[in-house]
């Protein structure tokens, strides 16, 4: 088969190139982040379930992030390794890391699996689990069920920015939207109709997510910039050190998820029982079932921000391979402009619709509490969006251009250092409204820093 060249992304236009790429990778994203987010939203509107369900889903969501986090790792780093040695002519090295990239993902996946199947228990209090035993029993149900699939899950995750960088947005965006398409549909059937419960909303998310793989494997026999043999299955330590650290940035933007909800949730569980409406045990569960729904609109917003970005990934680490810095100046103003006005658009949104995005999930099922507590969350914890999604891409594109370091530093400082930092300390002085007001504090300071690497970037794009 001919192999064809991706000279284009050196020759065709930035905007014309952000839309092929960036749409159907903030498709792709979207409707990744929909599985849980479906869940959540049928979970919520059965009665029999309600907040107890949603409270459980948002103590195992994070526990697929740690997931997540590893398989954008590995496709995150093997895409932008992969489009730099295109643009420079090194196919050898491309087909090599592809290869060694879905070696790896299968070798992690199945780890993670064992893990989670033996310490399922203490790892489900960790993150909050104990809130009350209706709540881990739901979520001990769901977490089982999602544990099984956590092998397709990574591998069509993994496999999507691999897809990109082959110069198929399109096919990634169709294979990640047909498993979800398929959990949609299946979720309120396995819900309401056969009455499965958490089980149920798991057992539909696992059937997307294989349909999502199958797709995947399909294509590694149909790719067209790369062309795979049976040497390119190898794990090699060479190749993995190249292409790993490109993918650091996004282990860290999803693994410090997964920290900042362990955080958060655990002093959700301590201060909640201090509040004289939440530290009764009739309504301990609303204040993380709360929590959990405002992170699941956020996770919207940031996979349309994270999408913008990492589409241009292959963009970018074409153009610099090239040597063309001019067309990734440009293309760095336009993805800022476009990030600014994705966060202003949801900021709207929160402040001016809290109570229709609580009624979404299920508010209408709950007492009083319920939705004046979301009401003051969606619009205290998201506040400061537009920065939170200039953020974002700021590390992506520093990960693009092959400053990984950079790129992992400032990822750490926001999602570490200020995103647990805050969310611990906080709440000492504000009790559970601290918790509200750590996303908006962590944004702000990490915008301080990011305009200061931001004019930097600029000054040495237009000086090489």
């Amino acid at each position: 088969m001919e192999q064809k060249s991706n000279a284009f992304l050196a020759e065709e236009k930035i905007s014309v190139l952000m839309r092929k790429f960036a749409v159907p990778c903030i498709i792709s994203l979207l409707v990744a982040a929909l599985y849980n987010i479906v869940d959540q939203i049928f979970i919520a509107n059965a009665s029999y379930l309600g907040s107890y369900g949603n409270a459980a889903n948002n103590v195992v969501f994070p526990l697929t992030v740690v997931a997540l986090a590893a398989a954008v790792m590995i496709g995150d780093g093997c895409c932008a390794f992969v489009s730099i040695s295109l643009g420079a002519g090194k196919k050898e090295e491309a087909h090599r890391s592809i290869g060694c990239s879905i070696i790896l993902c299968i070798f992690v996946s199945l780890l993670i699996t064992a893990v989670y199947f033996i310490f399922q228990d203490k790892i489900l209090l960790m993150f909050g689990g104990g809130v009350n035993e209706e709540t881990f029993a739901n979520a001990r149900e769901y977490f089982t069920w999602i544990t099984a699939g956590i092998p397709f899950y990574m591998f069509g995750q993994m496999m999507n920015p691999v897809i990109r960088s082959d110069g198929s947005p399109r096919f990634a965006m169709v294979s990640i939207l047909a498993g979800a398409v398929f959990n949609v549909i299946f979720d309120p059937v396995c819900i309401f109709v056969l009455k499965w419960g958490m089980m149920g909303a798991a057992v539909a998310t696992i059937a997307g997510q294989i349909l999502t793989a199958l797709l995947a494997v399909w294509y590694l026999f149909h790719m067209k910039a790369v062309k795979l043999g049976k040497g390119s299955f190898k794990l090699s330590p060479g190749l993995m050190g190249k292409f790993l650290p490109l993918g650091l940035t996004s282990f860290l933007s999803q693994i410090s998820v997964v920290a900042s909800m362990a955080a958060i949730n655990n002093m959700i569980v301590k201060y909640g029982a201090m509040d004289e409406i939440f530290g009764r045990t009739e309504y301990a569960q609303i204040p993380m079932a709360v929590v959990g729904i405002v992170m699941k609109f956020f996770q919207i917003v940031i996979s349309i921000s994270v999408g913008l970005a990492a589409g241009c990934i292959p963009i970018v680490g074409y153009n610099i391979g090239a040597k063309r810095m001019d067309r990734a100046r440009e293309l760095f103003k336009k993805l800022l402009m476009a990030e600014f006005l994705v966060g202003l658009a949801a900021l709207l949104i929160v402040e001016l619709l809290p109570g229709q995005l609580t009624g979404i999930f299920g508010a209408a099922n709950e007492s009083p509490y319920y939705r004046s507590f979301a009401i003051k969350a969606f619009r205290t914890y998201l506040c400061l969006m537009p920065l939170a999604t200039v953020n974002k891409g700021t590390f992506i594109y520093l990960q693009s251009m092959g400053k990984a370091l950079q790129s992992s530093v400032l990822s750490m400082i926001r999602e570490i250092l200020f995103g647990v930092g805050w969310a611990v300390a906080l709440p000492v002085f504000f009790g559970l409204n601290g918790v509200l007001y750590s996303m908006p504090l962590s944004d702000l300071l990490t915008f301080l820093i990011a305009a200061v690497l931001i004019c930097r970037i600029f000054k040495e794009l237009k000086k090489n």
